[in-house]
Formats: structure tokens, C-alpha cells, sequence
């Protein structure tokens, strides 16, 4: 059993430093790096491209509605056109930085509102899809299973890496339940092994309303700003290889 063990970095700005990318690094095996819009900057970006290299990371877009303010967790209302040109931007500012340092984007995942936005509008996911593709037809798309974007992407017969958020609390529907909600958030770190666990084994989850839903899964997603997310990380890969799993880059699956 292949699975992906992949996070969120270059999530800092400036001065500031939100998680430990290079502790994380040693970890996994796929990067979603922010492009600018809702975290990171020129350096970081750079930076977090170069430890991926360097640790035999895979390289992700982690893109954003332009919201640095708000983390990108606020929805931004703005024509199809508009959010396609601001995807092909973020796209294009990681790749430069990649040539440099002889890396390659192998996946995009849209972060905080965005993400929630193409996971359940068809219109949304259909210009992150497409405008993704314009950019590179070979990146493939980290989704949630039977999500709008999973279906947007199958559609243009791009290829789909099914994710499970570790912490993250799930509706009955297979959207992630609002962080507003209780058990949006799974906090303690052996409820969060036990469920990825459970993911794997079973191929379902238990719902925050008790419900048991299918959850496919390829790739498992461990945020990085959240309070030890290095043990986390290094307890997750552990309990995976226990199991009979190996932790594979999705561009190896």
C-alpha cells in the first residue's frame, strides 16, 4: 500500500515563521507550498522549493484567493475569468522559482476558502481545473473524494489524488465540516493516528455527526501550522509503515 504523506509549508511571511518546513521536510513525501496569496513570500518560496529538492520531496501548489490577511479563509467574490488569471499567477511565480533550483510542480491543492469553494461549486472547481491545466496538463489535482474538483478534474481527464485531512472533521456529505462546528478540528494527536488508521484499513470514515461515509484515499494531509505538527508527522509515518504502508511521493504512486 503506497500512500502520500504531504503538508503545508512555506506558509511564513517575511520575518515570520509559522511551522517548522524543515523538520516537516524530513517527514514527508509531498510539499504544498504557498505561492504568495495567502502566506509566503519570494525567499520563502524559494527556500521551502529547495528543502523539497533536497529531501526528495515532491512539489505542490498550494494556491489561494488573494487574501494574505485573512490566511486565505475568507471567500473573495470575483468573476470565473478573474480567479483563473489569479491561479496561472501563483502557478507561474512557484515555477520560476523550481527552474532555478531544478524542481518541478507535480500537484496543486487550493488552500483554505478556495479550497472549500471548488470542492463543492462545479463552476469553481471547473476554473481551478482549467485554468491549472492551461498552465501544465501533467500537474495532477489533490481532492477530496466525490468532491466538485474531483469530478471537474476526472472530467478533463487529469489525474485525481484522493486526500484525507488527518485533523480535520468531515460532514456527512464528504466536505470538511466548518471550523466554526465542534470537532471541526481534531486537536489530540492519537484520535488523529487512530482515524488515518482507520481511513486505511477501512476505507470509511466516521463522520462528525456518527455517520460512516466511503473515503478513498491516496494521500494524507497533515496542516503544519498546527501545534506539533512535526511529532504528528513523524508518529503518522511511523503507524503507516507499522501497518504495511509505505510512504510514497504521489508522483511515484
Amino acid at each position: 500500500m503506497k500512500i502520500d504523506l504531504n503538508s503545508d509549508l512555506g506558509e511564513g511571511y517575511g520575518a515570520y515563521t509559522v511551522a517548522d518546513d524543515a523538520a516537516l521536510m524530513q517527514h514527508i513525501s509531498s510539499a504544498n507550498v504557498a505561492c504568495g496569496y495567502h502566506a509566503g513570500d519570494p525567499m520563502i518560496m524559494d527556500r521551502t522549493i529547495r528543502l523539497a529538492r533536497e529531501h526528495g520531496v515532491d512539489l505542490g501548489a498550494h494556491v489561494s484567493f488573494p487574501d494574505l490577511l485573512g490566511f486565505g479563509r475568507r471567500k473573495i467574490d470575483m468573476p470565473l475569468p478573474e480567479l483563473e488569471s489569479h491561479i496561472l499567477y501563483q502557478l507561474g511565480a512557484l515555477e520560476g522559482l523550481a527552474r532555478r533550483a531544478d524542481h518541478q510542480i507535480t500537484h496543486m491543492n487550493p488552500h483554505g476558502a478556495l479550497g472549500n469553494l471548488a470542492s463543492c461549486d462545479p463552476d469553481v472547481a471547473k476554473s481551478v481545473v482549467g485554468a491549472t491545466m492551461d498552465f501544465d496538463p501533467e500537474i495532477a489535482f489533490l481532492a477530496l473524494p466525490g468532491s466538485a474538483m474531483e469530478a471537474a478534474a476526472l472530467d478533463r481527464g487529469a489525474r485525481v489524488v484522493r486526500l484525507f485531512l488527518a485533523d480535520r472533521g468531515y460532514l456527512p456529505n464528504g466536505q470538511l465540516a466548518p471550523r466554526s462546528q465542534e470537532g471541526a478540528v481534531i486537536h489530540d494527536p492519537a484520535q488523529v493516528v487512530e482515524r488515518v488508521v482507520e481511513v486505511l484499513k477501512t476505507g470509511e470514515l466516521t463522520t462528525t455527526t456518527g455517520q460512516v461515509i466511503p473515503m478513498p484515499v491516496d494521500s494524507i494531509l497533515i496542516h503544519s501550522d498546527t501545534a506539533g505538527a512535526v511529532d504528528l508527522a513523524t508518529r503518522l509515518r511511523a503507524e503507516i509503515t507499522k501497518q504495511g504502508g509505505a510512504i510514497t511521493p504521489l508522483s511515484q504512486q
